[in-house]
């Protein structure tokens, strides 16, 4: 669906540019990119830690895919941890941690729960856990609406850039009007690459990690029941109002 609406609104526009008899290699300027891509890269890069930056692009390069997070499977997961516990003890589910399923967050959150930590300390632990994660997600969210912040800045440079060239060519009627009309390409380029791209990818980072913190605070609950003793039922009525999450 992601890719999908960014190929809608690119047809849409190109559409209409052609609808009204204009010509699509109008809106092609390889000098216009170079300055709106080039300079946008260049700021966030000079306003990002390096390291955030590589965080951002890592991040990029599984944004279309997505993750699957099974909150019903994982509910059934903890409820069965739960059961053993009562049973026979937290050490009984030392031979979990060997499940090569499990994800980091939980896998670090059953490890301290075998290792008999206090139901206060590992709420503490799990709670800092979900801060940093949080806080990392949402720099990565930042790098790219940085990049739409200064998008269409840089294509307003590019556009001043063009019409200077264009001035040049005051004495020629025909090649001022082309000049002009390629000046605003600049500025075409920086507010859609914004607006139709770096933006929405923002905000889909966000929407998708928040789905992704839904699902390791069902995981922490249910961990923190399970440190608690809490009977089965307990723990069910928990983790229940995390189960009818969706993809």
């Amino acid at each position: 669906m992601a890719l999908a609406g960014l190929l809608l609104a690119l047809v849409s526009i190109l559409l209409a540019q052609w609808w009204h008899g204009g010509s699509l290699s109008v809106l092609v300027d390889g000098p216009a990119l170079l300055i709106v891509v080039g300079g946008t890269l260049g700021a966030v890069v000079l306003q990002t830690p390096w390291h955030q930056c590589q965080a951002a692009l890592r991040a990029l390069g599984g944004l279309f895919r997505g993750r699957h997070w099974p909150f019903h499977d994982q509910a059934s997961r903890l409820l069965r941890w739960s059961n053993e516990a009562r049973h026979a003890g937290f050490l009984a589910l030392e031979h979990r941690l060997a499940d090569g399923a499990l994800d980091p967050f939980t896998h670090q959150g059953l490890q301290w729960l075998v290792d008999g930590t206090e139901p206060q300390v590992l709420e503490r632990l799990l709670d800092n856990e979900l801060d940093r994660l949080e806080e990392q997600k949402e720099l990565e969210a930042r790098v790219f609406e940085a990049m739409g912040g200064y998008s269409p800045t840089i294509g307003i440079i590019g556009a001043v850039l063009g019409l200077i060239q264009a001035m040049s060519n005051l004495d020629d009627p025909n090649r001022l009007g082309t000049g002009i009309a390629v000046a605003f390409v600049a500025t075409l380029y920086g507010v859609g690459l914004a607006n139709l791209l770096l933006l929405p990818l923002a905000n889909r980072l966000r929407a998708l990690y928040r789905l992704e913190l839904r699902y390791r605070e069902l995981t922490a609950i249910g961990l923190l029941a399970i440190a608690r003793g809490d009977s089965s039922l307990a723990v069910s009525r928990q983790l229940a109002q995390y189960q009818g999450h969706r993809q």
